[in-house]
């Protein structure tokens, strides 16, 4: 009975993994920004795999999203979930909680560019509830 508990346990955490993937991110560069002091601008692709997803997140920076392929679902806290296709635009505020961020497709690929302007050295992605 043990034994099968335990696999059960296991095969769930397994399944649960495959479901909640999390993206690619690739990072495209990084600038400093002279006339703001101690701020820089980052620029990265996101790319989500059919029906991936992010957990529930912040930037603490000026966030500006770009859609290049594939359908998403973008959603802040207190907001309606948002669907963008290429050539859409989204933008996240430093003090916004982004609840949604998702492949609208189970079937293909999504990807994004997102440039952001936080405080120089700070982590692009905070984890938030």
């Amino acid at each position: 009975m043990t034994i099968k508990l335990v696999a059960l346990v296991l095969l769930c955490l397994m399944i649960g993994t495959a479901v909640a993937q999390e993206p690619k991110v690739t990072s495209l560069m990084s600038k400093d920004l002279p006339e703001n002091p101690g701020r820089e601008a980052l620029m990265i692709i996101v790319e989500h795999a059919p029906g991936g997803s992010s957990t529930i997140h912040r930037h603490n920076a000026h966030a500006f999203v770009y859609v290049l392929e594939g359908s998403v679902v973008m959603q802040l806290k207190g907001g309606q979930p948002v669907t963008l296709t290429p050539g859409q635009s989204f933008y996240e505020g430093p003090a916004d909680v982004h609840v949604v961020d998702r492949n609208a497709s189970s079937t293909q690929p999504a990807k994004f560019l997102v440039l952001m302007i936080k405080d120089k050295g700070a982590p692009a992605v905070v984890p938030a509830q």
